[in-house]
Parts: C-alpha cells; structure tokens; sequence
C-alpha cells in the first residue's frame, strides 16, 4: 500500500514518471521504501528546504500507523 502511494505521488510530481521506482526493504517492525528518480527530477522530488519530501514522509507515517509499522522514505542518488 505504501509502496503504491509513493509511486503515485512522486509520478505526478517529475517530468520522467517512467524512471521512477521504489524498492521495499522489510524489516521486523519497519519498513523502508528506497526511492529512486531521474537525476534531472531529484530537486522536484525533494523540494525547496526539503518541504515536498517531508509532506511524503508524513503521509506515509500518517498512512502506516494503522498498521503498527514504522515507514521510512530514503531518496537514492
């Protein structure tokens, strides 16, 4: 479910949807979501002082308290 939020979210925020990807490292109580987008769309992605990759990780911490798990978002080079 996570996984699926973030594609759709950082899709409609680069010019290169088709090179995104994310990939999901699970842990025993955690779950990391590693993202990876085009060079060129690493700054639409993060945003001005980080603001637009904070609003993704608080919803995917506001989506994944249901659940009991922690979800982290990494942004790969």
């Amino acid at each position: 479910m996570e996984k699926e939020l973030v594609l759709f979210m950082v899709k409609s925020l680069v010019d290169k949807p088709d090179m995104v990807s994310v990939n999901e490292v699970e842990g025993e109580r955690s779950l990391v979501l590693e993202l990876k987008v085009d060079p060129d769309d690493v700054g639409k992605v993060i945003g001005k002082q980080g603001r637009i990759a904070k609003a993704i990780r608080t919803i995917l911490t506001a989506s994944s308290t249901k659940k009991g798990k922690r979800v982290s978002l990494e942004i790969l080079d």
